[in-house]
């Protein structure tokens, strides 16, 4: 099982790297319900997840996704870091052309090879004071 996760785990930073919004879904079951600290509502499907996606994509052209550290059980902790410049709206802020870099975790639930539940939780206040919305600390 810990290999089968390591290789969707791959699979799914590879697909964001390479801005594949259908190989990003199809890590995605079709039941999926996934939350995002910085969304209103949850994403409900693999359909949902490529949008979410998608969103990101687009305020973030040359995004880049590192993985940080994965910790693997029956549910799998993926620490990440995001590079990239905020080129697209997100969260309903324009777009700065700043770079930005920031870290979060997904705690994510894999069954039958693919992502059933996640939560997404991310520096959404770093990220609002790498664009000059917030102060520094």
């Amino acid at each position: 099982m810990e290999a089968e996760i390591a290789e969707l785990m791959t699979r799914l930073v590879r697909a964001w790297n390479a801005h594949d919004v259908e190989a990003i879904a199809a890590c995605y079951a079709w039941d999926y319900v996934g939350e995002d600290v910085a969304q209103a509502m949850p994403q409900c499907g693999s359909h949902a997840a490529g949008m979410a996606a998608a969103d990101y994509l687009r305020a973030f052209p040359d995004l880049q996704l590192t993985t940080e550290t994965l910790i693997e059980n029956k549910r799998v902790a993926l620490i990440w870091k995001l590079r990239g410049t905020h080129q697209g709206s997100l969260l309903r802020v324009p777009p700065s052309g700043r770079p930005v870099a920031v870290r979060g975790v997904s705690v994510l639930t894999v069954q039958g090879g693919r992502i059933t539940r996640g939560i997404c939780v991310w520096d959404v206040a770093g990220f609002l004071r790498a664009i000059g919305l917030l102060p520094a600390l």
